[in-house]
This record gives C-alpha cells, sequence and structure tokens, in this order.
C-alpha cells in the first residue's frame, strides 16, 4: 500500500496503526520557513512515550524552560475511567512516570498528580497504573474525589460559565502540566487539551446542561494556564469514548504533541485523530470557541510547528 494512501476508513478498528508522517505533515501544515527559535508545537512520532517525550522537551528547550527549583508542580492527567492503560482511556503511566521523574530532576519541591475521576477514584488511579508510576517517580497523587478539595475561581472571560471550583492543588502550584490523551468523546466528540480541564473542576454537571462545547472553552480562560500542554497519541480511543468498550476500539498512532498553546495543540491533535477517523472541527465547537475568546488559532499556517519522526 502506498504511504498516501494508509489508514483508509474502512481498515479495522482496533489494529495497530502504523502513522504516516507525510500524512501528519499534511494535517498539521504550516509555513515552511527555516527558524533555529523554539517552536510553537512539537509533533513528534514513531517512538515509545519517554522516548518521545525526551524530543519533545528537548526540541523546546529542556524541562527547565518550565519549572524551576523549588517550586512546586502540579501534573493533571486523564485519570478519569477504571481501565487499563491498553485501552486508551487515561494518559499513558510510562509518560507521567518520565514527566514526573524530569520535574523532580529540575529542582521541583513538589510534583502533585490528581482527577476529579468519573468512576471510582481510586480504582482509576490503580488501573490506569498512574498512581504506582508516581510514586515510583516520587511524586504525590491526591485525590478529587470531595468539594473540599475544591475552591471557587472567577472566570470574568467565560461566557456561560463565569465561575467554578478548582482543585487546591492546582491553585495553590507555582506551575502546572496539562497531559491529556487524545480520545474519541461521545458529547465534546474529542477530548483533548481542552476537554481535559473538566477534570480540574468539581462541578461538570453544569457544563453539560449549559452548552458542553462553550463551557469547555469558558474554562480554558482561567489565569493560570498550564506552562505546558503534552497530548498523550500513542493509543487513541477513536470510538466508543470516553470509557471505550474494547480492544476494537483503540489505534495505536505512537504520537506525542506539546505546545503552551491549547488551542492550536488541540488542532494538531483533531489533525492526528482526523487519520484514522474524520470529525470535522465544526463538531468540536470549543475549539473554535477557544479562538473566538482569543486562545490560540486553529490556523496552523500561522505558527511554527517542529516535526520530528522517531
Amino acid at each position: 500500500m502506498k504511504r498516501r494512501n494508509f489508514l483508509k476508513t474502512s481498515l479495522v478498528a482496533g489494529a495497530a496503526l502504523s502513522l504516516n508522517f507525510d500524512g501528519l505533515q499534511a494535517a498539521l501544515s504550516s509555513n515552511s520557513m527555516a527558524v533555529e527559535a523554539v517552536p510553537d508545537l512539537v509533533a513528534v512520532m514513531g517512538g515509545e512515550p519517554v522516548a518521545m517525550l525526551d524530543k519533545a522537551l528537548e526540541t523546546l528547550g529542556g524541562i527547565g524552560n518550565y519549572v524551576k527549583k523549588g517550586q512546586k508542580v502540579v501534573i493533571k492527567p486523564n485519570i478519569g475511567w477504571d481501565r487499563s492503560p491498553e485501552l486508551a482511556g487515561n494518559t499513558n503511566p510510562e509518560l507521567i512516570k518520565a514527566l514526573v521523574k524530569k520535574c523532580m530532576d529540575a529542582g521541583a519541591s513538589k510534583v502533585t498528580v490528581f482527577d476529579n475521576t468519573c468512576d471510582n477514584w481510586q480504582k482509576c488511579y490503580q488501573s490506569s497504573g498512574i498512581a504506582d508510576a508516581v510514586k515510583s517517580a516520587g511524586g504525590l497523587i491526591v485525590p478529587g474525589n470531595d468539594e473540599k478539595y475544591f475552591k471557587e475561581v472567577s472566570l470574568p472571560k467565560g461566557i456561560k460559565l463565569k465561575s467554578t471550583k478548582i482543585h487546591e492543588a492546582l491553585i495553590e502550584a507555582d506551575v502546572w502540566f496539562n497531559v491529556p490523551i487524545l480520545k474519541n468523546h461521545g458529547g465534546a466528540k474529542l477530548s483533548c487539551a481542552m476537554k481535559n480541564y473538566m477534570g480540574i473542576v468539581w462541578d461538570r454537571r453544569f457544563f453539560h446542561s449549559n452548552d458542553l462545547q462553550q463551557c469547555i472553552a469558558d474554562i480554558c480562560t482561567w489565569e493560570k494556564k498550564p506552562v505546558l500542554n503534552i497530548v498523550d497519541a500513542y493509543r487513541m480511543m477513536h470510538q466508543n469514548g470516553p470509557q471505550g468498550k474494547s480492544a476494537a476500539d483503540v489505534a495505536t498512532i505512537k504520537s506525542l504533541l506539546a505546545s503552551p498553546n491549547i488551542v492550536e495543540i488541540d488542532t494538531a491533535a483533531l489533525g492526528l485523530f482526523n487519520q484514522v477517523k474524520r470529525l470535522d472541527m465544526a463538531a468540536v465547537g470549543h475549539i473554535g470557541k477557544g479562538q473566538e475568546l482569543k486562545l490560540g488559532t486553529t490556523d496552523l499556517a500561522k505558527i511554527n510547528i517542529k516535526r520530528i519522526k522517531i
């Protein structure tokens, strides 16, 4: 099969897919000007999670660009579901372990990891492999299952969501990393960096009853932005999200994206998703609404993207 013809929609769901890097370049097309400056977005493909993280951070100037000695760091993965890593419902534990260790090696005083899970939090933390991964790397994993952990914040730029309660660990952090897994979502259509913010708040019911797509964009206006968004696309749930039903819902595409800009990384992630299953930008309304809120651009031709194949 020619590379340009690969990943046709007739491919059997769940097969291990070798992602077409030429297709990725087209999906993440940007200007071709050669520049030495730190890129706006890094796209890595073809490696294991830790190797791809290493390449992305190296290209972005190293972990020291984001974490300083003595800082309190929070890493926010997706740990919402009582699922094993192979089912791609949660962020890859090896990626989280490596990032925790890098933050500790950079001199962080504490690295905290949490999520407001959908399934039982203890089962989610354990089944995902993330609890053990965080502990083995020297981090601290804390629950998000009780309203007492959350504090009210104002969102003056929000359209539908004007205030909400956010986990205290994040409020108290010096810096934080947003580390979602890329996957299908029944309501939001795509679950990635913007959607991952729903795990930092207490009351998600408001989102679902007051224009989900707008509320996802609104929560991303919170003034404390992540220093870096890192999208785990090693395995990708392309259907039956956000929980998934079986391995048939998962494609192995061995990719990782990294960018400080949340709209731009989600736009690029949609390009990745579309190499497996077509999803129009209009269906993922929160990305365009994020652009309307001036959180970034969906026009990837306007940003500098560095592509790396391992």
